[in-house]
């Protein structure tokens, strides 16, 4: 039965993610590099820990939600403070960052090495779910470890997807981002072409409400474009990591058109100064009338 978790990274999602599971019962350690973030937790019952091991030491269950690679390796493999060198052999360790993936399947072999259950849970959504416990978890795991994991999932969000074995739910994450990217994306381009077209944005916006071409989460970044509100939920600088973890995944040789220009577009947007800014700020690369 779980009932200690340990949750590393409390950025914008993990510091809301904790709190869930405070309210939920748990016993939860955190640590976060910058140790302010793990001190302000406590009012809500956390522990805050020196390193990530020991954060690990004695949790049924780690969570990690980082920024990237390098940021997940250090957390779970220093070779000093690493979680994996906490964690009791049976204890699961879950990542819920987005990730390459080579670096998830490489994780996931450390960590049976280390006698540990490793399961991925990136999630769908950003501030707003995270604080209501909206969020989708993409999970890739043996069945026996899901069932095990979901009622503690279930504290933080409203959906739990099992996708398969180790890798899928880290291949339907950044599949996920890249689509979405893709989109918002495309759709700056056309918001440009329909301005400059004579076309009023707020005609554009209702069409675009009421044709099923548009997704809703589209129809949200055309909202965002249209009102010029850029605070970050999933920056720039985001995405293009994203994009490249999803590039990197590509077989060897493959034409991937559509994620190498939305890469593109990106990267502009950050050397334009936009990277700290909501992805829809790439509205801003192209002239509106």
């Amino acid at each position: 039965m779980i009932k200690h978790i340990a949750f590393l990274g409390l950025g914008a999602m993990g510091s809301r993610m904790v709190r869930h599971l405070c309210d939920a019962g748990y016993q939860v350690s955190v640590w976060n590099r910058d140790p302010s973030k793990a001190n302000a937790l406590k009012a809500v019952g956390a522990l805050a820990a020196a390193s990530p091991r020991k954060a690990a030491e004695g949790a049924d269950l780690v969570f990690s939600m980082v920024r990237d690679d390098d940021a997940s390796r250090s957390v779970w493999t220093d070779f000093s403070d690493g979680a994996l060198l906490g964690l009791a052999p049976g204890a699961m360790a879950i990542e819920c960052s987005t990730l390459s993936l080579g670096w998830t399947q490489a994780l996931a072999r450390f960590a049976q090495q280390a006698g540990v259950r490793f399961a991925e849970a990136p999630v769908l959504g950003s501030r707003p779910q995270a604080e209501s416990a909206q969020l989708i978890f993409l999970v890739g795991s043996e069945s026996s470890l899901l069932q095990e994991l979901t009622p503690v999932l279930q504290t933080m969000g409203r959906q739990v997807l099992h996708a398969g074995p180790i890798g899928t739910g880290m291949a339907m994450k950044l599949a996920l981002n890249t689509l979405f990217s893709v989109q918002v994306a495309a759709l700056a381009e056309m918001w440009s072409m329909l301005s400059c077209a004579g076309v009023a944005p707020d005609t554009a916006l209702a069409i675009f409400n009421e044709v099923p071409v548009v997704s809703p989460a589209a129809r949200g970044a055309a909202q965002s474009m249209l009102s010029g509100s850029f605070a970050p939920q999933f920056p720039v600088e985001l995405v293009e990591k994203d994009l490249c973890y999803t590039l990197s995944a590509q077989p060897s040789g493959q034409f991937s058109p559509m994620a190498q220009a939305a890469r593109l577009v990106y990267q502009r947007a950050i050397d334009a100064g936009f990277g700290g800014d909501h992805l829809t700020r790439v509205i801003s690369l192209y002239p509106v009338g």
